[in-house]
């Protein structure tokens, strides 16, 4: 799958001219990329279009003109672009209140490595949690991990026949299953695989 490049970011000032239009398309695009997995936790699906739109708005938010500053975000980013055979996600844990979310964090650890995706009948597949740097401590997780599943080319191809997928997480105190996920994601996630 393609990697973004300066030339796909653009500069700042046609962006800003730009935004309204292309956050609208962006929201759209997310919802079927979006997965709820229980009641506080939510998979962000990603792919080309959502990280170019996540290197513009750091490139607005921190007012980047220079090209080495935008390369930088782009290296960041373009690692949680899918490479044709896996598909990469953001993990949320969503607890409104704080003091909630920071008694949950201190007990969900290891969660990031509890979320397993499976196509048909084949072995569910773990993800590969937070290799760009680790994102909890002895004491809590974080509220925010980055998890790459690969998947074979007779997992690919299962997808691409029609078979069902079921994603589910197993932490002893966070546990929810999706089987069926819907078509409609179904059918997002598989244009990864192209």
């Amino acid at each position: 799958m393609k990697k973004l490049t300066l030339a796909d970011i653009g500069r700042l000032d046609h962006y800003l001219q730009q935004r309204h239009a292309i956050r609208r398309t962006i929201i759209e695009h997310k919802k079927c990329r979006r997965l709820a997995l229980g009641p506080n936790a939510t998979l962000h699906f990603e792919d080309y279009l959502t990280m170019k739109y996540q290197v513009q708005e750091m490139m607005r938010v921190e007012k980047l003109t220079d090209g080495s500053a935008i390369q930088q975000e782009i290296d960041t980013y373009n690692p949680l672009i899918p490479d044709g055979r896996n598909l990469v996600c953001t993990l949320m844990l969503e607890y409104p209140d704080p003091d909630e979310r920071h008694q949950q964090l201190r007990k969900l650890l290891g969660i990031e490595e509890s979320v397993f995706i499976r196509i048909g009948d084949f072995a569910a597949i773990a993800p590969v949690a937070d290799d760009d740097c680790q994102r909890h401590t002895k004491e809590k997780t974080s509220a925010v991990h980055f998890l790459r599943f690969d998947f074979s080319e007779e997992m690919i191809a299962a997808a691409r026949n029609g078979a069902s997928w079921t994603i589910y997480c197993e932490h002893p105190l966070y546990n929810h299953h999706i089987s069926p996920v819907p078509d409609l994601i179904c059918s997002a996630l598989l244009r990864n695989f192209d």
